[in-house]
């Protein structure tokens, strides 16, 4: 037998005896895996809806007046069609069309309610509207805005019928569900709407959009429809859920959609109770009620995720910051799309240092912010109820989410207040911001130590990373900056203040309009255009006028070419950025990060925390403060703009 063989089957052997005996590398115990029997709780908080009872559906079509609203995935080819299809067939009605009637936007959370939705009922009365039908859902944002417009009409008591791509209807259905409707009858369009020609989309509504929305309108809802509905809306259980040996476990939350698919830790009592020593917060405190399935999150909750994703009890506090943080719309917003935003977070303050989350090479990948990134994964699913290629709909899948931390110390060291402080906290104050991305990783290395020069390669770099393909998307976009140590320290030679450096960027970082055009009108994220009837100059000059096209200097990157002056749109507005001092301070590195709006938190600790610490080997809370310098003017706490964008708790 060869060395390396054998050394191989000395590992192999090792491994598996650690197993059996339920060793970890940090000494801890986590059961065995062969013969013991854990007793494990749900991780999925009960549904905090109550269902209407829906009116009937429509006795006749005659004399009927129906609303065809939403704008979404070539609703201008197929809602015209359905408009004449209605009346050619029921000449005594009435159809009204968004233009004429608006519509209500997502439903509104628990607890909450929109000026949208108010005058999108005041219209329907007003109009005297018999029925809705609403549409086109064909992505993961605008099938649930669209779904809005059916929820507030079946509370109106009216009958509604949603459009949408096979693979949204049950998105669809859960959407509507949460929102106390228990059914959604929803006629599903035979595919992509947009990959579709003109010719395409005229026979399908005719062919096979039609007579479902005939039916779903006009058939009685029944109760096996009811029931299956009602089943979207998760129960309590206060109880243990299922006992068995951990691969058991592990099966069983995979069968119940609980978990991720990787391996969990058994949430049984003990762990449950370890966690829950590390908040002030009671076990049972309603946290939030959290989209999009409008669940009731209690701090057990929490800490039943937290075991399950294999944290440290005392990563507790910084657990519960988050889920309080996805209650915020800014952030949460986007999570839903097609196009994939990732959830992610950092940290600002003393607990990260003190609970060692790294702010160095590797951060996300290292042990506690990886840990801390599971949760959040777990999180999406379990409290909010995302669940991947059902209502969270990312068309290429999800990475995994991750937590990072900035260096405060080296932020402050040379000036530059930590993104905490520019919110208004003090600096040896705990938060945490939750964010979302579009990408990660596609980092910049400036070749230079010009601070001029380094801040107009951020603002190329803010150009070319905007949400969806080559900036087809909005306009303004927030996008979270991470500057490595070194570099910063050549920024703040000519940008002393993050405020500063960001009004350089939303000054130098513009977009030739020709290419902006080209974008949206090619790659245009909800319907396409007709290049007979629209061409890509008529929209560019609409661009033009919309985004403020401007006749101005050349872009830096773009003046060797000769041009003085060239037409352009911003990129950048005041407030959608964050600048955070993080990463390898041996590399020399920027990253541009887009990606959804923020949510940050403040961290809340138990006032025993310091001794809890101590008992698990960590030094006092104290000796990680920084010690706050004099200003000469002190910052103004959260300024107008970020407050408009961000959100604090």
């Amino acid at each position: 037998m060869s060395m390396n063989k054998w050394l191989y089957l000395c590992v192999c052997g090792l491994f598996s005896l650690l197993q059996a005996a339920d060793v970890c590398t940090d000494g801890c115990t986590v059961g065995s895996s062969v013969g013991e029997v854990y007793s494990v709780y749900s991780p999925v908080p009960p549904g905090d809806v109550k269902m209407i009872q829906q009116a009937p559906r429509l006795d006749s079509w005659e004399g009927k007046t129906i609303a065809i609203v939403g704008g979404s995935f070539m609703a201008k080819v197929t809602h015209p069609e359905l408009k004449r299809l209605i009346l050619e067939e029921f000449p005594t009605a009435k159809v009204y069309v968004l233009s004429e009637v608006g519509s209500a936007g997502p439903f509104p959370g628990a607890g909450m309610r929109s000026e949208r939705r108010t005058a999108f009922e005041a219209k329907l009365k007003e109009l005297g509207v018999d029925a809705v039908i609403s549409g086109n859902g064909g992505c993961g944002l605008c099938c649930p805005k669209e779904t809005g417009n059916c929820s507030v009409a079946e509370h109106m008591g009216l009958p509604s019928v949603m459009i949408a791509a096979p693979a949204f209807a049950e998105q669809a259905q859960r959407t509507a569900a949460a929102s106390g409707v228990p059914v959604l009858r929803v006629a599903i369009y035979p595919g992509a709407f947009t990959t579709h020609t003109r010719e395409e989309l005229l026979k399908n509504t005719r062919d096979t959009l039609w007579p479902q929305i005939k039916k779903a309108l006009a058939s009685p809802i029944t109760e096996a429809e009811r029931k299956k509905g009602e089943q979207f809306i998760s129960k309590n259980s206060s109880s243990p859920v299922f006992s068995g040996g951990v691969d058991e476990v592990n099966a069983y939350f995979i069968q119940q959609g609980w978990s991720d698919g990787l391996p969990i830790i058994p949430p049984t009592q003990e762990r449950i109770e370890d966690f829950l020593r590390f908040t002030p917060h009671p076990a049972n405190e309603q946290l939030a009620v959290l989209p999009v399935a409008n669940r009731a999150v209690t701090t057990r909750h929490v800490a039943i995720n937290g075991v399950m994703a294999g944290c440290k009890p005392e990563y507790m506090p910084v657990l519960v910051a988050f889920t309080k943080a996805m209650g915020n719309g800014y952030f949460r917003r986007t999570l839903s799309s097609t196009h994939a935003w990732n959830p992610y977070c950092w940290l600002n303050g003393p607990l990260s240092r003190q609970l060692q989350i790294s702010c160095g090479a590797g951060e996300i990948s290292s042990p506690a912010n990886a840990a801390i990134g599971r949760f959040i994964n777990l999180a999406m699913l379990n409290l909010g109820g995302y669940y991947p290629g059902i209502n969270r709909m990312g068309t290429f899948g999800y990475l995994m989410p991750w937590c990072l931390a900035e260096d405060d110390a080296a932020a402050y060291s040379m000036g530059w207040n930590p993104y905490h402080v520019q919110l208004g906290y003090g600096v040896n104050e705990n938060v945490l911001t939750a964010a979302s991305a579009l990408e990660w990783g596609n980092n910049m290395t400036p070749a230079t130590t010009e601070a001029s020069k380094i801040m107009e390669l951020m603002a190329w770099d803010a150009t070319q990373n905007e949400q969806f393909a080559v900036g087809s998307g909005t306009p303004f976009v927030y996008r979270t900056f991470v500057i490595t140590p070194s570099v910063a320290a050549n920024l703040v030679k000519g940008f002393p203040s993050k405020e500063a450096l960001e009004t350089a960027l939303i000054r130098t970082a513009r977009r030739p309009l020709a290419e902006r055009a080209y974008a949206n009108y090619w790659a245009n994220p909800g319907s396409s255009f007709d290049p007979q009837a629209y061409s890509v100059s008529r929209h560019a000059a609409k661009l033009g006028r919309s985004e403020n096209a401007a006749q101005s200097s050349t872009p830096p990157w773009l003046s060797w070419s000769g041009q003085e002056q060239l037409l352009t749109v911003p990129v950048m507005q005041e407030g959608k950025s964050a600048i955070l001092v993080t990463g390898d301070a041996d590399r020399n590195k920027t990253m541009c990060i887009p990606g959804g709006g923020y949510g940050s938190v403040r961290i809340d600790l138990p006032d025993n925390w310091d001794k809890l610490m101590e008992e698990k080997g960590y030094a006092p809370l104290r000796s990680f403060y920084l010690t706050p310098r004099k200003e000469v003017s002190p910052p103004s706490p959260r300024r107008p703009s970020r407050r408009r964008r961000s959100f604090t708790h």
